[in-house]
């Protein structure tokens, strides 16, 4: 008899396994970054990813200033990377059919043109940071809004409108550079053929059938930095698309939410998976650091560093040098969320510049080691300035600026100096944030290259006087366009998904920190006027990128 209850307690705790691993589910990512592109698998019960593949891009770069990439090659190393993701899940005994969605996060504002019929693009994409298009947006700068008065009432017109200044990065700009210089484009548009997009939508449209149904669509969170958007009513805006002289004819992406069943996958290992996510990368990195309230904020260090702060369902027209865009849509029939956002141009850039053109550390690991030798900078503080200040101050003709130093100074200060200035510019941008809303930050979300020394967030939680929290799972960008995959079908909710972090707590006083800051701005000061051939406010309509 125990012997047959033991036999009928396997069977049914092997059952219960079973059907246990049968439960578990799996979301896939599309990462479609400026450097490279991967696919990412994550587990629907622990939201860590279990398979992944990755490959370089290529940059194509015709004249100084120019960056372009292939649209073709970028789709082809999108279908690879899924293809050899889903042979190493066979290889983890995971079928691809139990992938359930796919999540799409993108480069934002780089910008492409292709024809209906055919498929093929009419001209190269053309990169975010390509900076062709400064004299198309000096042009309409000087073009006159009615019932603008001065630069200033049109520039808060715009803003108002798209929560953007005139800058060459967003999308429209490369639009109509794309419109004016290329004749295929301007004929294909005068016969209703040029489909416009930004990478989300050239990759969903191939992906879902190109030619043969393909669905053209964008999410909001690309489409608010065309420039082309109404940020309030989330449409295409008929205001902005005749201010900026863009021709009828010209086939615009419908805008969707983040998460909703845009089509399915037409060939492939996961042919008939439903593409249910779409984000730019930004925004999905305060999804994947799970900054769903307001008053929460996330920052990715890379080589300039990229601060949003969550705003709620109101969007926030900065004063202070910011961007209003929307941080996500989460379904048709919710609220948009809307976040500001500030840069700053140099951040692990400045540790590289130590590096190579220095020459007086041979790794981050080393600079972080140096850094932590010493306990303060003895005074020195460094404005890396290279190219000028981004937010808040917008000041063109300041350049890199080291102020304090002593005989005493070595190296390690240095090191120090250069970690602490990243982090009093990230302040900056906080500040402006913090004056725009009225709301206080309480926490530092972080991610990205830089985030992975703790060294450099303990100095940063003692600049900025607040905790400051780093994921354990560091694809916080792709684990952001999966939960917006899972959402649209159940797997997750947004209550019930939970990050795993360190936390770190700041050591020094406030009262110490305000001291340091006031030396801080003093070397700001100092930093600025040194280019007096550029024009004093060159950076006046670009405030806020």
């Amino acid at each position: 008899m125990s012997k047959i209850h033991n036999l009928i307690c396997y069977k049914k705790n092997n059952t219960q396994k079973s059907m246990s691993a049968a439960e578990e589910t799996f979301v896939g990512a599309i990462d479609e970054g400026t450097s490279s592109t991967r696919f990412l698998v994550f587990s629907s019960k622990t939201h860590m990813p279990v398979a992944s593949h990755q490959i370089s891009t290529t940059n194509i770069s015709l004249h100084e200033g120019w960056v372009e990439q292939d649209p073709e090659d970028i789709l082809m190393k999108v279908k690879e990377t899924v293809a050899v993701t889903c042979e190493k899940l066979k290889m983890m005994n995971i079928l691809p059919s139990a992938i359930a969605a796919i999540g799409v996060t993108n480069q934002r504002e780089t910008t492409l043109v292709w024809d209906k019929y055919t498929g093929k693009p009419l001209y190269n994409a053309i990169i975010w940071m390509d900076m062709r298009t400064q004299p198309i947006v000096d042009r309409f700068m000087n073009k006159r809004i009615p019932n603008c008065h001065t630069p200033d009432e049109q520039k808060r017109h715009l803003q108002f409108k798209c929560g953007l200044t005139m800058n060459p990065y967003f999308s429209v700009f490369k639009l109509i550079w794309l419109i004016e210089n290329v004749p295929e484009v301007a004929q294909a548009i005068k016969e209703e053929r040029c489909m416009f997009g930004t990478m989300d939508s050239w990759l969903i449209w191939n992906l879902t059938g190109g030619v043969n149904g393909g669905v053209h669509i964008t999410d909001v969170t690309n489409a608010s930095r065309t420039m082309l958007m109404n940020i309030h009513s989330l449409r295409w805006d008929k205001a902005l698309i005749s201010f900026f002289e863009i021709p009828s004819g010209l086939l615009f992406p419908e805008i969707r939410s983040c998460s909703e069943v845009f089509g399915r996958m037409t060939d492939g290992p996961l042919i008939e998976t439903p593409i249910s996510g779409c984000i730019g990368d930004q925004q999905a990195a305060l999804m994947g650091q799970m900054c769903f309230l307001a008053g929460q904020a996330k920052c990715t260090f890379g080589t300039g560093c990229f601060l949003l702060y969550n705003t709620g369902r109101k969007p926030v027209i900065s004063t202070h040098g910011l961007l209003t865009t929307v941080a996500y849509k989460m379904g048709k029939h919710t609220d948009p969320i809307y976040a500001l956002e500030g840069s700053v141009a140099v951040a692990g850039s400045a540790t590289k510049w130590l590096k190579d053109n220095l020459c007086i550390v041979d790794s981050y690991k080393s600079m972080e080691v140096m850094a932590d030798s010493v306990e303060d900078t003895n005074g020195i503080h460094f404005v890396p300035a290279f190219s000028g200040l981004y937010a808040p101050y917008w000041k063109s003709d300041a350049r890199g600026t080291i102020t304090g130093l002593t005989m005493e100074t070595t190296d390690a200060h240095l090191m120090r100096a250069t970690l602490e200035g990243i982090c009093f510019q990230t302040k900056d941008v906080m500040q402006s944030m913090q004056s725009d809303t009225g709301h206080p930050i309480t926490a530092l979300n972080v991610d990205g290259g830089m985030s992975t020394s703790d060294t450099f967030l303990k100095i940063l939680t003692n600049v900025c006087c607040l905790p400051v929290v780093r994921p354990k799972m560091v694809e916080t960008t792709a684990l952001g366009a999966a939960l917006a995959a899972g959402f649209a079908i159940g797997i997750w909710s947004m209550h019930s998904v939970k990050s795993n972090c360190d936390t770190f707590i700041q050591t020094l006083s406030e009262e110490e920190q305000k001291s340091e800051y006031v030396l801080w701005k003093k070397a700001i000061d100092r930093s600025i006027g040194w280019n007096k051939d550029d024009e004093e406010n060159d950076y006046d309509d670009f405030a806020g990128f």
